[in-house]
């Protein structure tokens, strides 16, 4: 789940196509799922979770000044790369604009699977660095840690008490690592970790969280959770115990954005881009040199196929990169495929390449900048967390209330 500089720093974006909400599925119908995913079906359970796309300015539907508010964050493990930047932070960056934010760093979930102890910290000043370096204003969007607002970690408690096990059980993700890793080899933690993304969630009373394809079903669990435990805690036994009574949670939306949202690998078009991919060769990282993004560009996986063009699913690679040049380089997707569908790959990878160290330059200088000031950045995250505790606190005492606990 994942989460800025001063006003006058620049958005590091030249798309522009700024985001906004509209009421239409946002992936294909056949991929949205049952609202009741987790519980006992009901006969009109069945809703579409895609209902919010980006794609006009995006204005909070809201009656007073009062601005809805977003939820965002990256793991500190491994570099930031393309994947993650395309996918999330540039989104982050207008949504800023329109939205409360809160943008943070997961550190706490980036200990679910084995991980360097002494790259940890340093690793999650690197991350708050590249979130201002992209242009996370501080003025507009609070960034902080996650393990700096302890509210995180006791509210996971008070809702694995509310989560029934086989709920855990059908996360997708936890298969899949856990079969990757070994029964032996896999922490409880692995296992609670939507609980955790639950708990990240809840806290600040969210309306909406970006969501790619892979943290969908995670939402929906959180979703589910928050409705369940409004329903055994809150209302009308939350107020016999002195609270205000109604929900004790808001039940967010997903924010799917309207592209980038799964950047894939550079050496298997089927993949998403990915930090524990063992190949370095398979991602653009945001701090790459110029050299090093030349290098993986020329070596990536293409086709022998003459022409580029978008969405053929035989060719996945040509379709991934052809969407990382619109990105980066500010085009439509239309005026991409005209430009590139007579061309050769010795002809585009030049074009792709000089795209993306255009785009991450800037992004690069600024993160020296930041990094060179080791108390700025102290100052961000402190202040960050400060609004962040008094927001979550807020809720986690409601939360004790209306669970019964004697009160501090």
């Amino acid at each position: 789940m994942a989460r800025s500089l001063l006003s006058h720093f620049p958005i590091l974006s030249n798309s522009t196509s700024p985001l906004a909400s509209s009421l239409s599925c946002a992936i294909a119908p056949s991929k949205c799922f049952p609202r009741h995913l987790f519980g006992r079906p009901k006969a009109s359970s069945f809703q579409c979770l895609c209902t919010l796309s980006v794609s006009e300015p995006a204005v909070p539907e809201t009656s007073s000044s009062v601005r809805k508010r977003i939820v965002s964050g990256v793991q500190p493990t491994g570099s930031i790369h393309l994947g993650n930047y395309l996918g999330a932070i540039k989104n982050w960056i207008e949504l800023q604009n329109s939205y409360d934010t809160l943008f943070f760093i997961v550190d706490l979930h980036a200990i679910t699977l084995p991980y360097e102890t002494q790259q940890l910290a340093k690793s999650t000043r690197d991350t708050a660095a590249i979130y201002l370096a992209c242009g996370v204003d501080t003025s507009k969007a609070s960034v902080f840690v996650q393990s700096h607002v302890r509210a995180h970690v006791e509210l996971m408690w008070l809702l694995s008490s509310a989560t029934p096990i086989g709920w855990l059980n059908k996360m997708i993700q936890f298969k899949e690592k856990s079969r990757k890793a070994g029964d032996e080899n896999v922490s409880v933690s692995l296992l609670t970790y939507p609980v955790l993304m639950a708990s990240d969630i809840l806290l600040y009373q969210s309306d909406f969280v970006p969501v790619g394809e892979d943290q969908k079903q995670h939402l929906e669990l959180t979703r589910e959770l928050a409705e369940r435990v409004n329903y055994l805690y809150g209302g009308r036994k939350w107020k016999k115990l002195g609270g205000r009574g109604g929900a004790i949670f808001k039940v967010p939306e997903p924010l799917i954005p309207p592209a980038g949202a799964r950047v894939m690998s550079l050496t298997d078009g089927l993949s998403k881009m990915s930090k524990s991919s063992p190949s370095d060769q398979s991602r653009i990282n945001l701090l790459d040199s110029k050299d090093v993004i030349a290098n993986k560009i020329k070596r990536c996986k293409t086709d022998s196929s003459t022409g580029l063009e978008f969405d053929n699913p035989d060719r996945p690679e040509c379709n991934n990169l052809l969407s990382i040049y619109q990105l980066v380089s500010g085009k439509t997707k239309e005026e991409v495929a005209k430009e590139c569908q007579d061309m050769s790959w010795g002809s585009f990878k030049p074009l792709i390449t000089d795209a993306l160290i255009d785009h991450l330059h800037p992004i690069q200088v600024r993160y020296e900048e930041i990094m060179s000031d080791s108390a700025y950045l102290d100052g961000v995250l402190a202040e960050g967390a400060a609004r962040a505790t008094e927001i979550a606190d807020a809720t986690l005492n409601n939360v004790y209330q209306a669970m019964g606990f004697l009160r501090r």
